[in-house]
């Protein structure tokens, strides 16, 4: 599996809030997870990093077994979900200085022929391939349900002053409502998983047309994603996993 991981800072925060970490296990199973915290003074790092450390927990010790079937997929992805959830939740209603913590989550595990994906919050996952560019992910936001139930047009909220509100995150509450879906995947597909860093400033024209740039590698690709974000402004943390099978390879990256 070929595997790109960056994150950035941007050119307005004064702290990345934003975890990413992909890896893969034995049976040859990926795993990638991007998390963008949330919370006042250092408690979005903090929420988001404890996602990464307990997603990748979980399923390092539940999805190596061999013959991992789709249906133990998406049970694995949920239960990995919640026990960051747990997690989160914990120490926000332990400690004061975390209280409403939380953090999204886009998470993937990648199997011979289906990606299984699972999220909460804008944090987005989607497919490429040379010509198409497919959103996997329904964000969980207010203008997107204000824009499923027709009261603003997808231009009114891509602009919209509280296009950052969401009405699903990790932590903030004991349990917590995880989307699961698993969706076919070819060798040359590419699975594209984000920050809303990157969606907010960076068409998916403008992502198609990086990510099929056949001219690039997949880490050249994740770092010209990367500078367009920051070009139209970076007024957020921007983080950036892309994935592609390919023989061979077998790599484990971190970024933060």
């Amino acid at each position: 599996m070929l595997t790109a991981n960056r994150s950035n800072i941007g050119r307005v925060r004064q702290i990345n809030e934003d975890q990413s970490w992909v890896g893969q296990l034995s049976n040859g199973v990926t795993l990638a997870i991007v998390a963008d915290g949330m919370g006042g003074h250092q408690a979005g790092d903090v929420a988001s990093q404890l996602a990464v450390d307990a997603f990748r927990n979980a399923l390092e010790r539940n999805a190596s077994k061999p013959e991992l079937t789709e249906q133990e997929g998406k049970m694995l992805i949920r239960q990995a979900i919640s026990e960051a959830n747990e997690t989160i939740y914990a120490m926000a209603a332990g400690d004061e200085r975390y209280h409403n913590m939380g953090t999204t989550i886009v998470a993937a595990l990648l199997r011979a022929g289906n990606v299984i994906i699972g999220h909460v919050g804008d944090s987005r996952a989607y497919k490429l391939t040379k010509n198409s560019i497919d959103l996997l992910t329904m964000d969980h936001s207010l203008v997107n349900e204000l824009v499923k139930s027709g009261q603003l047009t997808e231009e009114e909220a891509a602009n919209h002053p509280r296009r950052n509100v969401l009405t699903r995150a990790v932590g903030t509450d004991p349990h917590v409502e995880i989307d699961v879906q698993a969706v076919e995947w070819s060798p040359e597909d590419v699975l594209l998983l984000c920050s809303d860093g990157l969606t907010n400033m960076v068409s998916e024209q403008q992502m198609l047309e990086v990510v099929a740039n056949g001219e690039e590698e997949l880490e050249s690709k994740a770092d010209h994603l990367i500078q367009l974000a920051l070009e139209a402004g970076g007024d957020d943390n921007i983080t950036v996993v892309l994935l592609q099978e390919s023989a061979g390879m077998k790599r484990e990256e971190s970024s933060q």
